[in-house]
């Protein structure tokens, strides 16, 4: 009898593993600390200023400082060579530098400004200096009276000399020539256009130079040496009792403006090409 193999079917049980297993996903949340890269800015001015107004301004305060400096320094060339070259760096990007009529005229001469401009150049220059004595003159004003006892001495504000009679010819040439050194070494300096610190220190060392021929030359005769019309009239070389006197006229004013004259045509003649 055949015997049937009882073919059981065993089914394995393939229940499913449980996948969706609970897996604790604890966010961790990092702080991180969020520095503001914003930069904060204050609120600025702007001022709309007309760019004639900005080169007048330029040598009216230069020109102020210019006078300033020399009346508080005594004269001393030293201190106006760094004074110059400093105020140089500041405004001469701005106006070009000149803080000096007989400089401006000469470069009006020159072509290298127009007549207006030479005009406006002046007036502010000679507002500038006049302003610069108008204020330390306060303050000589207000010092503290003398006290011989203490050999304290009255305060005075620094002036030129008076021109020595029969010496008028000696103190004219000794403008002209120490001006005619300045107008040459300015004329080379306005070549400078992109080298502000070699222009600033041309001009200084051209003043101490002229001053120190000029001022040297005039104080063997006893009088003084300026090379500047504006400054000349912060130092008082006018005597208002004797206005009418030309020779101060002469030669703080004309001396000057033929110097200038003298130098930047001198400079026009020698130059060279290359820093142009």
């Amino acid at each position: 009898m055949a015997t049937k193999k009882a073919v059981t079917s065993v089914k394995k049980s393939t229940a499913k593993k449980p996948t969706s297993a609970a897996k604790s996903t604890a966010k961790t949340t990092t702080v991180k600390a969020v520095v503001s890269t914003k930069k904060v800015s204050l609120p600025s001015l702007t001022f709309n200023v007309n760019p004639i107004v900005k080169v007048l301004i330029a040598e009216l305060v230069g020109t102020f400082l210019f006078a300033s400096a020399v009346i508080a320094g005594q004269g001393q060339p030293i201190i106006i060579l760094f004074a110059l070259a400093g105020i140089m760096f500041l405004f001469a990007s701005i106006s070009g530098g000149h803080f000096n009529p007989a400089i401006t005229f000469a470069a009006w001469l020159t072509k290298r400004i127009t007549g207006l401009r030479a005009l406006a150049y002046i007036v502010a220059q000679f507002v500038g200096a006049g302003l610069a004595f108008a204020l330390l003159n306060a303050y000589v004003n207000a010092a503290a009276p003398a006290s011989p006892a203490l050999g304290q001495a009255a305060a005075t504000l620094f002036h030129a000399n008076a021109i020595p009679a029969g010496k008028e010819w000696f103190i004219f040439f000794s403008e002209l020539i120490g001006t005619a050194v300045l107008g040459y070494t300015i004329a080379t300096a306005l070549r400078f256009k992109k080298d502000r610190v070699a222009a600033a220190l041309t001009v200084g060392l051209g003043i101490f130079v002229a001053l120190l021929l000029a001022a040297s030359a005039a104080a063997y005769v006893g009088g003084s040496a300026i090379i500047n019309p504006a400054i000349a009239l912060s130092l008082q070389v006018v005597d208002w009792k004797s206005w009418w006197t030309l020779w101060p006229l002469a030669v703080y004013v004309l001396a000057p403006v033929l110097g200038a004259v003298i130098g930047f045509i001198l400079h026009d003649i020698t130059k060279t090409d290359d820093n142009e």
